[in-house]
């Protein structure tokens, strides 16, 4: 073997070992990005979710209804598809939120519908029917409160107010609180 045969021999060796490194390092990052994937992904899901909650004397408090539901063992949340939430007491029809997605919590006390949220109660003798159209709304189900920082439409026909930010309780005594530029249109009697 001559020596310019040699150099090319060594030459050859660093490169497969350079291309080696190399090959070795870049699957090493993607194994890493695709724990990485796998660390946020669901461990069960169900289709047609149905959930409820009764009272103290078992009459039926609140049923939260989705498309589908997602469960993440890593963060211990719920992701919903189309999500209806139905909040029920004795004196008045039912409050029924929807949205086009949401997230429970971990501990399952707080509810962040994405997106587009309605807010209705229907009318019965005595009470007035409300339709409140909102966006990315927080709800504690626990404490019958509700909150977002967008612009809500509260409509209880013929009125109709607007503003940024809102505040509902939706349990007795009921309060909506606009937080700002709020604007109404009303109706007097003639």
């Amino acid at each position: 073997m001559s020596y310019l045969q040699g150099k090319y021999s060594y030459l050859l060796v660093a490169v497969i070992a350079l291309l080696s490194w190399w090959l070795v390092k870049l699957t090493v990052v993607e194994m890493l990005a695709g724990r990485e994937d796998v660390a946020h992904s669901a461990d069960y899901f169900s289709s047609g979710y149905t959930k409820w909650e009764m009272s103290k004397t078992g009459a039926l408090k609140t049923l939260l209804r989705a498309d589908k539901m997602l469960h993440y063992k890593d963060d211990g949340t719920v992701h919903l598809d189309k999500p209806v939430m139905s909040f029920y007491n004795a004196k008045t029809p039912p409050w029924v939120i929807r949205s086009a997605t949401g997230i429970v919590s971990a501990d399952g006390k707080t509810i962040f519908l994405n997106g587009n949220a309605i807010i209705d109660r229907a009318k019965a003798e005595g009470v007035r029917p409300v339709t409140i159209n909102t966006s990315n709304l927080k709800v504690n189900p626990e404490t019958s409160y509700a909150e977002t920082a967008d612009g809500a439409e509260l409509i209880s026909l013929p009125q109709r107010t607007t503003g940024i930010g809102m505040k509902l309780v939706y349990v007795e005594p009921i309060r909506v609180e606009l937080l700002a530029k709020v604007r109404g249109h009303y109706e007097t009697k003639k």
